[in-house]
């Protein structure tokens, strides 16, 4: 079928626009001046303007600037996007003007022509959905607002649900000694309960450190308008906007103390996105050390064994592979490198204004969904359900030569470095040499070298 069009016209002129489209002539315009990639703005992130809009629309209305049926019905048409309906009618390219002018154009035409149908008479895209605001100080109030809804919906929930899962998988394998390792290479025993442990906490302090950078994302660039000094915003707009989105959201948002700060740099989000990359990097290490745990089941450490979730092999049958900790890491690898780019976007601040808006909204998002959504299925896909092949464990721990650590208290450095040389040349668990090489008795190397009690530190007498 023949796509049908209408003419919509701007400060620039005429255009067509497609017959089906909400959007005007300015969504348009970028439409065709952005065909980049087939990268949208997120939809958490277009329902975050919508929320703006609405919140702007109930000020304004207070304040006696907009006019209360205008205002509704820009509420009612802000309430549809933001339950999600209309989603196709934001398709401008993540690569767009770098301020995001054109995302909240889009929005602002759509909620107008939404506004106008509810209404019955013209609603203006500018001049009443846009009123009060400018999309300098829209599109950072949204990457702030959005990331931090994100954060709370998503991420510290699924943060949670994988440190709680690790503490209870830790201690039910409390009992269990096995090999520690520094270098790949063996070393003094560990409880896995100890080694869990680690894990868990590096999860703790990720949610620490997100909860540490969300008060500086709380404060809003809204009111800010073009540059920064709120040029034609009412003077209590602000602090009212503010108030109302808290009391949308339920989030402790309020003004920036300046609004220069806001328009012209992106720090907080590039402090945010920061401690994302290194939640990503505490998931690289714990995806890593289950793939070395689970690695075998003969020819590698066979410490552990992941729960069979697919056939892992399209040519050797039989062959199961740890999916969840490989997208766990390519997870990490990814969130790592949106980093990279928020970083490098973050410094963009000429002047008043960030001009690499979009591309930070897009990476940040991504990075949040991204890592709340992996650490929930790290938690119930391989942690929760991964048994433990003790019989691999006890024989590695057996004939482990660095357990003569033990003995240095009593024997000596040197002494016991002849030991474990003698036993690993002959294959031989520990104590059988140690027995022979010193003059310690059987019931006493049993006592000093009984690798649970190792796990407890301390000097051995």
């Amino acid at each position: 079928m023949t796509e049908q069009y209408r003419i919509e016209k701007d400060s620039m002129g005429e255009l067509q626009v497609p017959c089906s489209a909400l959007y005007a002539a300015q969504t348009q315009r970028a439409i065709d001046n952005f065909p980049i990639s087939s990268l949208a703005m997120p939809a958490s992130f277009i329902k975050t303007v919508a929320l703006i809009k609405k919140a702007a629309a109930l000020v304004n209305i207070g304040l006696g600037e907009l006019d209360a049926d205008k205002g509704q019905a820009i509420i009612t048409a802000a309430e549809q996007i933001i339950a999600g309906q209309h989603a196709e009618q934001f398709p401008i390219d993540v690569f767009q003007t770098g301020s995001g002018t054109s995302t909240n154009m889009n929005v602002n035409e759509v909620l107008a022509n939404l506004a106008t149908a509810i209404l019955g008479k013209a609603v203006s895209a500018n001049d009443d959905v846009n009123m009060g605001q400018s999309s300098n100080d829209v599109i950072p109030t949204a990457i702030h607002v959005s990331a931090a809804i994100e954060c709370r919906k998503t991420l510290l929930p699924g943060l949670t649900h994988l440190a709680e899962t690790i503490e209870k998988k830790a201690a039910s394998l409390d009992h269990i000694t096995k090999t520690g390792r520094t270098h790949l290479m063996d070393a003094m025993p560990i409880r896995l309960s100890q080694e869990l442990g680690g894990w868990a906490l590096q999860i703790r302090n990720g949610i620490d450190r997100i909860n540490a950078s969300l008060p500086r994302i709380y404060k809003l660039a809204q009111g800010g308008t073009a540059v920064g000094t709120g040029i034609n915003a009412h003077p209590e707009f602000a602090e009212k906007f503010a108030a109302a989105l808290s009391a949308e959201t339920g989030l402790p948002f309020k003004p920036n103390d300046s609004f220069f700060e806001s328009l012209s740099c992106q720090d907080a989000a590039v402090e945010l996105s920061g401690q994302l990359k290194v939640i990503a990097v505490s998931l690289m290490k714990i995806a890593n050390d289950l793939r070395w745990m689970n690695s075998g089941p003969l020819a590698g450490l066979g410490e552990i064994e992941l729960t069979a979730l697919q056939p892992g092999s399209s040519i050797m049958p039989g062959k199961v592979n740890p999916v969840i900790p490989e997208a766990t890491a390519m997870v990490a690898a990814q969130v790592i490198g949106n980093d990279a780019t928020i970083t490098i976007a973050g410094q963009s601040g000429s002047f008043q204004l960030n001009v690499m808006l979009p591309v930070i909204a897009y990476n940040m998002l991504q990075s949040i969904e991204l890592l709340g959504n992996v650490s929930t299925l790290l938690a119930d896909k391989a942690i929760a359900g991964f048994t433990v092949r003790q019989d691999n464990l006890q024989e590695a721990l057996a004939k482990n030569p660095i357990l003569v650590t033990a003995l240095n208290p009593i024997i000596g450095y040197a002494k016991a470095a002849e030991v474990a040389k003698a036993a690993y040349k002959q294959g031989r668990p520990i104590i059988e040499v140690a027995a022979e090489m010193t003059d310690l008795s059987l019931t006493e190397l049993e006592k000093l070298l009984e690798p649970a009690h190792l796990t407890q530190g301390g000097i051995n007498e």
